[in-house]
């Protein structure tokens, strides 16, 4: 990576693109214009991307990273969106180098992309002599798809409507949890569109100041809608599904419209132990021990 800067510069802003995990996911219904409308309850975690940012003498992007190689530098990089909305915003925004290390999987249901926009917002909102507002950068996030706001708060969320309406959940534990992904991508359009029943009843009431135990209690009452329509696309999400149960989560589920899937474990030693036995034993699969934050 190469951000043109001095060495030692101190201009250079680091933001964590962390990723967004479905804990549960209902789908409540669709808009005359197509969008769905949903009921979901989304934590963020440690693993994720990272954006950096810092002044340049000409507009300058690169992508680095264990997943760089799939993303193309192009004007629909979400990264670049994000960038040019806020020079729109606020045209003073000078020149800047931005590097995206993409550590997490591409079309995965975790919010990668969403969440390297929201970063990126927040990156050179922060470099301005006037930064955006928190209501400006929410209208900016939500102008760039329905799940940059929610990646924008990067923190636990029950999430409704196309993704505008955020309400923060507290009392939820620090949750350890590993990620997998069996290197398929999802086409989310197609998985939405295959699902069968758009109508389905919204959340149970949310638990509030919970242990562990209780909160696996109250997902096993819980659906992701999207995990049956993106199984059949990919049916590596169940083989996911079924390892991740094999190496003693206490609960496994797909996150998103896939195709990652979460198993959540009683704590780190316990994940890390997992996690170490799945990428062994499926060494081509995205293993990530991780919690959330």
């Amino acid at each position: 990576m190469n951000l043109h800067l001095p060495a030692g510069d101190a201009a250079l802003v680091t933001e964590h693109a962390a990723a967004k995990i479905n804990l549960a996911l209902h789908i409540t219904g669709q808009r005359d214009d197509g969008y769905h409308l949903l009921d979901t309850l989304v934590v963020f975690t440690q693993a994720g991307d990272t954006i950096r940012a810092a002044p340049s003498d000409e507009d300058r992007f690169t992508l680095s990273g264990q997943f760089a190689s799939i993303l193309q530098a192009d004007a629909d990089n979400l990264v670049l969106r994000a960038r040019d909305l806020i020079r729109q915003l606020r045209p003073e925004l000078p020149p800047v180098a931005l590097d995206l290390e993409k550590s997490l999987p591409v079309a995965s249901g975790i919010g990668g992309g969403s969440a390297d926009a929201a970063a990126t917002l927040r990156a050179l909102s922060g470099m301005l002599d006037a930064p955006l507002s928190e209501a400006e950068l929410s209208v900016a996030a939500l102008s760039l798809g329905a799940d940059v706001p929610m990646c924008l708060a990067s923190h636990p969320l029950r999430v409704r409507g196309i993704g505008e309406s955020l309400a923060p959940v507290r009392g939820l534990p620090v949750l350890h949890m590993v990620l997998v992904n069996p290197g398929m991508a999802v086409s989310t359009p197609t998985v939405f569109g295959s699902l069968l029943e758009k109508q389905n009843a919204p959340l149970p009431e949310l638990p509030g100041n919970v242990a562990f135990s209780d909160l696996v209690d109250w997902l096993r009452k819980t659906r992701n809608d999207l995990q049956h329509p993106a199984s059949v696309q990919v049916p590596q999400i169940g083989q996911a599904i079924s390892a991740l149960d094999a190496a003693g989560a206490a609960f496994s589920r797909m996150s998103g419209s896939g195709a990652t899937c979460f198993g959540l474990f009683p704590d780190a030693t316990a994940a890390q132990a997992a996690a170490r036995s799945l990428a062994s034993r499926s060494p081509a699969w995205y293993v990530k021990a991780t919690q959330t934050i």
